[in-house]
């Protein structure tokens, strides 16, 4: 007799396993979605991705299908999925959310075409043998991380001008964190600011990282974007409204939550991108010859009902020069 507990085990692994199977079997593609963050703050995201390959033709549940493996904010669960979407012999791994989903894939294949979307350089972390042609069965979007990082500091210091000690919050699991801390010193330094670190890699940390912001009375703050803070809007904008501190965010999804400022590459613009180089690559081009695109849509974000509820009255050259102002 078969026990209940294996039964319910037998029925999730039927249940994950014919989405793949099933649409196989029709004909019909499959996407592997690969990300390291999970679905809550991606919302925006997929939609547009799923956007790009409507562009191509494509619509989900039409004649295609898409798979999606969330690592929840931790990253070493990253080439397991990628494997486990190898196994089920997608068409296509759409490695999105930075380099580490990126890394997992392309370890976890070398025939599987797969288009990935992350800030780093992906000529200078091996990703591709070069931007225009990028050989094998890999190519991808970049958007503009290290050029970002780098206003950061400076239009949150425009935003609360007589704050001169900053934090900067990170996860150190991310490997790109290490770059871009440097480059925010590198501006800080430039404006004449002290940053200090405060890190984080899960919800526990995140408020023991604003405990000690608060101790110590660092009066802004940087919010690195990655893929589990993604997933941890709600938790931040709560903490730094709380807390009236002046933060700066790396998407609008933060703004629309009620942050302060966000300063950043269009991230929802380069999943578009994604999706609608997966829909060529499922038209029979090939992933190699496709050069890596660029996404050079930035935004400036304000929220200036924030503004007015933690005390800070912004000034009008921010103002103007924001891409949005939510009232």
């Amino acid at each position: 007799m078969m026990r209940r507990r294996d039964f319910i085990t037998l029925l999730g692994g039927v249940a994950a396993w014919p989405i793949t199977a099933r649409a196989q079997g029709q004909g019909v593609p499959v996407v592997g979605f690969l990300n390291g963050g999970s679905p809550e703050g991606n919302a925006t995201r997929v939609a547009a991705l799923r956007k790009g390959l409507g562009e191509l033709g494509f619509v989900e549940g039409q004649n295609l299908a898409i798979e999606s493996k969330w690592a929840e904010g931790q990253y070493d669960r990253l080439p397991a999925l990628a494997a486990e979407l190898v196994s089920h012999r997608v068409a296509v791994i759409a490695a999105t959310g930075g380099l580490a989903a990126t890394v997992a894939a392309k370890a976890a294949t070398s025939t599987i075409p797969i288009v990935f979307n992350m800030g780093a350089d992906s000529v200078e972390t091996g990703v591709v043998a070069s931007l225009s042609r990028p050989g094998g069965n890999i190519t991808g979007v970049s958007f503009l991380t290290t050029t970002v990082a780098a206003k950061m500091p400076e239009v949150l210091h425009e935003a609360a001008p007589k704050t001169d000690v900053v934090a900067g919050l990170v996860n150190p699991t991310n490997p790109t964190t290490e770059g871009e801390l440097k480059v925010w010193q590198e501006a800080a330094r430039m404006l004449g600011l002290q940053l200090n670190t405060l890190t984080a890699r899960d919800a526990r940390e995140i408020d023991a990282a604003f405990e000690a912001l608060v101790q110590a009375r660092m009066g802004a703050l940087l919010i690195q974007g990655e893929s589990f803070f993604n997933a941890r809007i709600k938790q931040l904008v709560a903490l730094t409204v709380r807390h009236a501190i002046p933060a700066i965010y790396p998407g609008r999804e933060f703004v629309d939550a009620g942050g302060l400022l966000s300063y950043g590459a269009s991230i929802p613009d380069a999943y578009r991108i994604t999706g609608a180089y997966i829909g060529r690559i499922l038209k029979g081009e090939k992933p190699g010859d496709l050069p890596v695109q660029q996404s050079t849509k930035i935004e400036l974000i304000v929220n200036l009902t924030t503004a007015k509820a933690i005390g800070l009255t912004l000034p009008l050259t921010l103002l103007g020069r924001a891409d949005e102002v939510i009232e």
